[in-house]
């Protein structure tokens, strides 16, 4: 029903946008002395410029979007604002300034491109799918066009004579102009269409305002139709039509660029969190079930219950944990008290002495927390297992300004060149390098292991 009621209000936005610049149209046409234009050069190179800058903008942002999700509707996006920006760029705005007005080859070459680039953005809100090639695709498509454009440019240079595309006062338009311009109008056309009809289909912000700046530039361009001032010193009403234009697709893209950050940060932390319940959580819940079961089958009780209830009470650590990764509270307290329960759990037999000191006024993010308490958890666990030590040190504090996390034991130590590949040590390292803490090990064979995470500045 929402969907319904936004598409709804969308319509009747795009349906008084259109009826207020198709009456502005016909005003124009049924007094022609209301048409003006200005004989502004540099206010003309300053708006070309502008539009050039906010479509190679767009084209970057929607780009930066195609690479995070592979669709194809980015890539021709992308590719089309591109293409449209570099022709006017190159043939339009270079020869003005560089002292020159253009040559009409020129002048039809950034034609062209122009609707060659509004062509892909038209087709681009029919594209479904996603592409596995991400890394040159957008470049090969902007190779392929540029290579037409370069193939029509060398062409119309070597025609010989053409005509300029600003028609002088008075002056008729050539038919072929005025099919050119057309065609122009009849391509936004269908951008309008197709970026409304997937605006209805997938609710898509950015689809929204795309049909909305291609309205404008539908306008434009039937202005442009009718008052061919496409090339030269002139500004007319049209060229303001495609500066709004331009503003609001890019706000569009700012906004669908946001989104798409917006999301993949909360997939990201989402499967943060299911990773954390999966290592932790369930597997203390399986012991829990193993134990019960074992009680079913006429387990002894004295040696099944007190494992029971050491699982149980471990999977309520982890489970205060999992709410900790989820929560945006900061602040120490509940890490604090989880990491020394935990540390109480592991030299509840007396086989292992572990010295906890937490510093009380360092602040830890919550990503910071769980990460530390999983890389205490697994450093910890590699001493009691794997070191043969009678003693172990967890420091987390501040020093020279930096804040560092330190495990150290006096066990037998390793080869490092050995051990090197241990996926416990990879664990650790993917931990630190995730909150963008810098690891270090430092190991001597019959002298212990030192571990160290220094962590990244607040």
């Amino acid at each position: 029903m929402k969907e319904q009621n936004d598409f709804e209000a969308w319509l009747l936005s795009e349906t008084l946008l259109a009826g207020l610049l198709g009456a502005s149209l016909a005003l124009f046409l049924t007094h022609p002395g209301l048409r003006t234009h200005y004989d502004l050069p540099n206010l003309r190179l300053v708006l070309e410029t502008t539009m050039a800058l906010a479509g190679l903008l767009v084209a970057v942002l929607a780009a930066a979007r195609f690479s995070a999700e592979g669709r194809r509707v980015d890539l021709l996006l992308a590719s089309g604002f591109l293409v449209s920006s570099l022709s006017s760029a190159g043939f339009g705005i270079a020869p003005e300034l560089g002292g020159g007005t253009g040559r009409p080859s020129e002048q039809w070459a950034a034609l062209i491109g122009r609707i060659l680039g509004a062509g892909l953005i038209a087709i681009a809100p029919f594209a479904n799918g996603r592409t596995r090639r991400r890394d040159w695709s957008i470049a090969n498509a902007v190779a392929a066009a540029g290579l037409v454009l370069f193939v029509a440019w060398s062409l119309l240079r070597d025609a010989g004579s053409l005509p300029p595309l600003n028609v002088p006062a008075g002056q008729q338009q050539p038919f072929y102009l005025t099919g050119t311009l057309a065609l122009q109008a009849m391509i936004f056309l269908i951008a309008v269409v197709g970026w409304g009809e997937r605006f209805r289909r997938r609710q898509d912000d950015l689809s929204r305002w795309l049909a909305l700046g291609f309205t404008l530039m539908l306008f434009a361009a039937l202005q442009l139709v009718f008052q061919p001032l496409v090339a030269g010193e002139f500004v007319s009403q049209g060229d303001f039509l495609r500066m709004l234009a331009y503003t609001v697709i890019l706000i569009g893209a700012w906004r669908a660029i946001r989104f798409a950050e917006f999301g993949r940060a909360v997939a990201e932390e989402r499967s943060r969190v299911a990773r954390e319940i999966h290592d932790g959580l369930a597997q203390y819940l399986f012991a829990v079930s193993t134990h019960a079961s074992m009680l079913e089958s006429g387990a002894a009780a004295k040696d099944t219950l007190p494992r029971l209830k050491e699982a149980a009470l471990l999977a309520q650590q982890e489970a205060r944990f999992a709410i900790l990764a989820l929560s945006s509270a900061s602040g120490t307290a509940p890490f604090d008290a989880a990491l020394r329960r935990y540390v109480e759990f592991l030299t509840a037999d007396g086989a292992l002495d572990v010295e906890l000191e937490v510093d009380p006024g360092m602040h830890l993010a919550p990503d910071e927390q769980i990460e530390i308490f999983r890389i205490v958890q697994e450093g910890l666990g590699n001493v009691r297992k794997h070191a043969q030590a009678t003693r172990a040190e967890v420091v987390i504090g501040w020093r020279d300004g930096e804040r560092y996390v330190s495990i150290v034991d006096d066990g037998a130590g390793f080869d490092g060149e050995e051990t090197a590949a241990g996926q416990g040590l990879k664990n650790m390292r993917a931990r630190a390098a995730s909150i963008e803490g810098g690891f270090s090990l430092r190991a001597i064979p019959g002298r212990g292991t030192a571990l160290e995470v220094v962590l990244r500045s607040t």
